[in-house]
């Protein structure tokens, strides 16, 4: 069945003790509201509707899913539960917080607090070209801790871009949605189609799925740091596996970061996954290295974000 667009539950639409709002996003996996809960304040809502599989109409409630693709259906919306279950059991400051999450109209919800502020995408846009170095170790240092907190519990995150670090209006970053985790480590079950964002994901998400793990991330991690630099994520990986054209950070921006954090991006963009970081905390170490470099020219909404985040970097990675 090829995909389709699926409609989303309409503004107002009482959701168990939830009350829509209005659809935030839309994916090939999921739609995303914002919703009120009944103390009235504002959460944000992921339902689980794969639109390969499913098909909701204008006007219907519950998706209409085909006789033959009912089973991977069903092992999806299981997957979608237990990463539920998974994620509201970890409490981070850098990770969104699961606050419930149930099963309605045939389908999965899952229900996060909502955020104040904007995504790194929004901010490498409005900043290209001028996102200081000081700013990319604290940023990315910070989201670490969290994703520690992710491999610890035995769980991979397989979709990190700039689109799913949340940066809160004090500067704290916070990894969003772990739609592609739906698969916690060592688990021999069979995949569903995996969800991939060209220039981002590892090399071994597209073949070789046996050897995922928290590389694969660091990878990911890599390609976003890269994007601060470049506005632009890198060349694909399955790509460059085939002819690797992808431009060094060391080669690319020498002279206007240091080379420390310009090898350090180099090293977690690494095909092979063995030779890439192969922990958080090895990649945490080198960000948080003090070295001089010759940044570029900060913003000022940059400058005003960094804050204290540098001076509390080396704090945050002794005490996550």
């Amino acid at each position: 069945m090829p995909a389709q667009a699926n409609c989303p539950l309409p503004p107002g639409f009482q959701l168990e003790q939830y009350r829509i709002e209005q659809q935030l996003s839309l994916g090939g996996f999921s739609i995303v509201y914002l919703a009120t809960a009944p103390d009235e304040t504002p959460v944000v809502i992921k339902e689980y509707l794969p639109n390969s599989l499913a098909l909701r109409k204008e006007g219907e409630t519950e998706p209409k899913v085909p006789d033959e693709h009912q089973a991977a259906f069903r092992y999806g919306m299981k997957c979608f539960f237990e990463e539920g279950r998974a994620l509201a059991s970890l409490n981070h400051p850098n990770l969104v917080r699961v606050l419930n999450f149930f099963r309605a109209n045939g389908t999965v919800y899952m229900v996060m607090a909502f955020e104040r502020g904007r995504t790194l995408q929004d901010f490498i846009n409005k900043n290209k070209g001028e996102i200081r170095e000081k700013f990319i170790r604290a940023i990315f240092t910070r989201m670490l801790n969290g994703l520690r907190e992710v491999h610890a519990n035995k769980l991979l995150h397989l979709d990190i871009k700039p689109s799913n670090i949340y940066l809160r209006n004090d500067g704290n970053p916070v990894l969003l949605d772990f739609g592609a985790a739906r698969q916690t480590l060592f688990n021999d079950a069979p995949m569903l189609k995996p969800m991939y964002t060209p220039g981002y994901c590892a090399p071994e998400q597209f073949r070789d799925r046996e050897h995922l793990g928290p590389w694969s991330d660091i990878y990911s991690v890599g390609a976003s740091m890269y994007a601060c630099l470049a506005a632009a994520p890198p060349q694909r990986s399955d790509e460059r596996v085939k002819k690797d054209q992808l431009e060094s950070a060391v080669k690319r921006w020498r002279g206007h970061y240091s080379e420390q954090l310009l090898e350090t991006i180099d090293w977690c963009l690494k095909l092979d996954p063995l030779a890439r970081p192969q922990s958080v905390y090895q990649l945490q170490k080198a960000l948080a290295r003090r070295v001089r470099a010759r940044a570029a020219k900060p913003s000022p909404l940059g400058q005003k974000w960094l804050g204290s985040l540098s001076e509390k970097l080396r704090a945050l990675v002794s005490r996550s």
